[in-house]
């Protein structure tokens, strides 16, 4: 009997302790990482961090695991595991370019030409990236892109629409308009390009006083040894422009009185801006129209150094009868002695320091008899700030035998150009008459960017009175910096100024201050008027 028992109890042990081992057995668990999945089966209760330990997975510190780590496994779990890794990446981008439609003078009214292709800009951006099982989730830019090229605009060229008014005009008026020279004779509607496959530059734009002929200079390809070229044209019908021996020039001029003598200076090229260096030198050079040879050259100034910011070199301007001549710098102006060389000053001021690459200096006039030269003066500080950074610049005279000078207009701004009328008397009148012109800022002490006025006076300076633009409009402005360019020219009977206008030729009389629009393309600069 107690055999008996004792089996039934040995068999009951057994029949749990194989039911316990079942159990244990029973739980079953799959793993999902790095692109597979294998089934797992524990013979007791376990974590996930203890099956993933047993199953020697190991975790990355940024890994993600579907269920927490202390969780207890069950039967059936599936444990998936997304590997998680950063990394930063470079690309380049293109930048769309714009389409532009511009006009321009010389197309047909509405007529539509091509004018420049397209080309993107490009950008490299760098990026921290955020992968789960190699596979991007998140991307940020580590900070602002970099510039690489920028875009070149596609423009598309269209005729103006605009009507000139033909008024009747004396003499010649030329002017660059797209880089390259224009002319109107007789009236404001005969516009005629004199070239079309030139790039000129402004440094030299010079109209004979019976504007007969012009000279100008154009740009060079920059492998050429030099920066630019010189070139003469006639204004007359169907002529080709000649290209002439100077290279390197940073004036020329027609002497008044000689029909074929050119005064003119040149530079050398150099690295950098502006990519010339002023040699300050001068010649007098005699050419054959025809051909546009040099027939006889003489020496003037030997080249030097040009003194305090000498390497922007002089500019020069002839009397009216090509008796004198005047020079300008960055420290004052006065006359040339054409026989020794001699630079005698006539108004002294303090240099114009900034932090452009352009040297101010102050462009010339005389007044019709050859007795009085204006310009500009770097006026006093207004505060204590050095001479050298004072924002005042003032019209001044002086006469041309250096007995006096006096300022005309104080803190006209840096860009008032002053300039002299033709002798404006009646026929037979005893003694002649002129005006006074030039441009006064609005805001003296911003007068290198701000808006302009044009006034007028009497050639002493008095009965001054605003000429342009009509009240509540944007002034005038000077954009090429540096540049020896007049904004305007008197016309030869001193009836009319001819005006650059947010780059547009505008014509302005002077009686009545009516003004007229000649070209509409705002890509005009350089007016002189002549005979």
């Amino acid at each position: 009997m107690h055999i008996r028992i004792l089996l039934f109890v040995l068999a009951a042990a057994w029949s749990a302790a194989c039911r316990s081992a079942q159990g244990e057995l029973a739980l079953h668990v799959s793993v999902i990482v790095d692109g597979q999945e294998k089934s797992y089966s524990f013979a007791s209760d376990l974590s996930v961090d203890q099956v993933l330990a047993n199953a020697q997975i190991e975790l990355g510190p940024r890994d993600r695991v579907s269920h927490p780590l202390v969780a207890a496994i069950s039967d059936g779990m599936r444990i998936s595991i997304r590997r998680v890794s950063e990394t930063q990446i470079c690309e380049q981008e293109e930048v769309a370019f714009q389409r532009r439609r511009l006009p321009r003078e010389g197309i047909p009214a509405g007529e539509l030409r091509p004018g420049q292709a397209g080309i993107p800009g490009l950008r490299e951006v760098c990026y921290r990236i955020l992968l789960e099982d190699d596979k991007e989730v998140q991307r940020e830019p580590l900070g602002p892109p970099t510039k690489l090229r920028d875009a070149v605009d596609a423009i598309e060229y269209v005729g103006p629409a605009h009507q000139v008014e033909p008024i009747a005009l004396p003499g010649r008026l030329s002017y660059i308009n797209n880089q390259n020279a224009w002319t109107i004779k007789a009236s404001a509607a005969n516009k005629r390009a004199l070239t079309s496959s030139h790039r000129l530059d402004s440094l030299v734009f010079h109209q004979r006083q019976d504007g007969a002929y012009l000279l100008f200079t154009s740009e060079t390809a920059g492998t050429d040894d030099f920066f630019n070229e010189m070139w003469l044209v006639s204004t007359g019908d169907d002529a080709e422009a000649l290209r002439m021996t100077p290279t390197d020039v940073l004036f020329a001029a027609w002497r008044p009185g000689a029909s074929n003598t050119i005064a003119y200076s040149t530079g050398e090229r150099s690295l950098g801006t502006p990519g010339w260096k002023a040699l300050n030198n001068l010649w007098l050079m005699n050419v054959d129209l025809e051909s546009a040879r040099t027939l006889s050259i003489e020496e003037v100034l030997t080249e030097s150094d040009g003194g305090i910011y000498g390497w922007w070199g002089m500019d020069f301007s002839w009397s009216p009868t090509g008796g004198q001549l005047a020079w300008a710098k960055a420290d004052g102006f006065g006359l040339v002695d054409l026989e020794t060389g001699r630079l005698t000053p006539l108004v002294q001021y303090a240099v114009f320091q900034s932090t452009a690459t352009w040297v101010w200096r102050t462009t010339l006039s005389w007044s019709f008899d050859g007795q009085l030269i204006t310009g500009i003066a770097h006026g006093a500080p207004l505060g204590n700030e050095p001479p050298e950074t004072s924002p005042i610049f003032d019209v001044v005279v002086a006469s041309a035998d250096g007995r006096f000078s006096a300022p005309l207009s104080l803190a006209a701004g840096m860009w008032a150009g002053p300039a002299f009328s033709p002798d404006v008397a009646e026929r037979g009148a005893e003694f002649g008459k002129g005006y006074l012109a030039w441009l006064k800022a609005r805001e003296a002490q911003n007068s290198l960017s701000g808006d302009y006025d044009l006034i007028l006076a009497d050639r002493d300076g008095s009965n001054q009175r605003r000429l342009f633009p009509p009240p509540g409009q944007p002034g005038i402005r000077k954009t090429d910096f540096g540049s020896s360019a007049r904004q305007f020219s008197w016309s030869p009977d001193g009836r009319f100024i001819a005006l650059i206008y947010a780059g547009d030729l505008w014509l302005v009389e002077i009686e009545t201050a009516a003004a007229y629009q000649v070209t509409f393309d705002g890509q005009s600069s350089n007016p002189i008027w002549t005979r």
